[in-house]
């Protein structure tokens, strides 16, 4: 019998190589982005022209702000004239960045949801993402619903605070209450796309689904 120790640790070693040569972890360190979810954001935005110039945009679960870099890059938070917004939130401390908006708190949290709306002063958001994960335990029973939970939270927030024009990305995991809460997308937005970029990994059961409030 395998010893379980043993198999867990040969597991995470094969874990750390392939992620220590993965191409866009090494093409993350060379552009600058703290993570290689970067691309993922950047396929789809490059496909789906989720951001403009101007822009404001909530990202929720944002650490360790790989998302936050893209999304503050093109909707300009720069511009001396009209620049966009990035307001993110996470329960992990994030490194601070230029032009971001950042509040480390518990999203699911009241306090930390009034807030978020605070900041917001009445403003409605452009583009709502959502990178959200609850603490996996590699029980598919219990961190899918977990997942498809905070999608959900993650909806209603979109469906109260976007412009109608506005757009919803959220990653999802494909598996127990997937079909549900993607069904419950349909009845709220008017479209609901799903992507794979190709910097998800094959075997990865995350999906993400972009859903906008108009045709």
């Amino acid at each position: 019998m395998l010893n379980p120790t043993n198999k867990r640790h040969k597991s995470n070693k094969g874990w750390l190589v392939e992620h220590v040569h993965d191409p866009y972890v090494q093409k993350a360190k060379i552009d600058g982005y703290r993570s290689r979810a970067a691309y993922k954001l950047i396929e789809i935005d490059d496909k789906d022209k989720l951001f403009k110039s101007g822009m404001i945009v909530v990202d929720l679960g944002a650490a360790p702000g790989s998302w936050c870099q893209v999304a503050a890059k093109r909707v300009d938070v720069a511009n001396a004239k009209k620049p966009g917004r990035v307001i993110a939130i996470d329960l992990l401390e994030m490194q601070g960045l230029t032009g971001v908006e950042f509040i480390q708190g518990d999203f699911t949290d009241d306090a930390m949801l009034a807030r978020l709306e605070s900041m917001l002063n009445g403003a409605k958001v452009d583009v709502v993402l959502s990178d959200m994960l609850p603490n996996m335990t590699g029980v598919s029973t219990i961190d899918g619903p977990r997942a498809i939970g905070l999608c959900e939270i993650a909806a209603d927030f979109a469906m109260n605070h976007l412009k109608p024009e506005g757009k919803f990305l959220t990653k999802a995991y494909q598996g127990p209450g997937y079909q549900e809460f993607f069904n419950q997308l349909k009845t709220q937005f008017k479209t609901v796309h799903t992507r794979k970029p190709d910097a998800s990994r094959d075997r990865s059961a995350e999906i993400f689904l972009l859903c906008s409030r108009s045709k």
